[in-house]
């Protein structure tokens, strides 16, 4: 199946609503390997995107099931002249949907809201691991740059 396949295909903001399927779609492998946020506490942290300016989940919906999801946060900066930028993050498609073009719709709502704000940039990380996602980024116009580090601050030993 391809978006073109799939002609009731909408990205659009997350309503509570879409949490379940949210969860779900989190849960698969490569992404939170089958643990799943209670509704509860996933309901929590949804309703506390509201106070943040610009911060939204978004959902991919084809077909009236939700298939794909995505946050994005334009964040304020005062260097780069108040230039904000962009942040995706928790991408994910239903596999059986992968290959049809709603990671690259989600993609293109995210840089055109990027855009439309004034973002200087747009960025994301991604697993070292995850080369047919590396592969998808770059296709999207997205380039290698930099490095990127992390540190675990609640790991298991917590």
């Amino acid at each position: 199946m391809s978006v073109l396949d799939a002609p009731t295909l909408t990205v659009r903001h997350a309503i509570e609503a879409d949490l379940p399927a949210v969860l779900a779609l989190y849960a698969q492998p490569g992404m939170d390997d089958g643990a799943m946020l209670p509704l509860d506490a996933a309901k929590a942290l949804f309703r506390r995107f509201g106070d943040y300016p610009d911060y939204k989940l978004y959902v991919a919906e084809a077909g009236g099931a939700v298939v794909g999801t995505f946050a994005l946060l334009i964040m304020i900066n005062l260097g780069h002249l108040g230039a904000p930028s962009a942040i995706v993050e928790d991408v994910v498609v239903a596999p059986h949907m992968q290959g049809a073009g709603i990671g690259r719709e989600m993609m293109r709502v995210a840089m055109a809201h990027a855009a439309e704000t004034g973002c200087y940039k747009l960025v994301l990380s991604s697993n070292q691991k995850r080369e047919r996602a590396h592969a998808f980024y770059e296709q999207l116009g997205f380039r290698r740059h930099g490095l990127s580090f992390h540190i675990e601050l609640a790991g298991e030993d917590a």
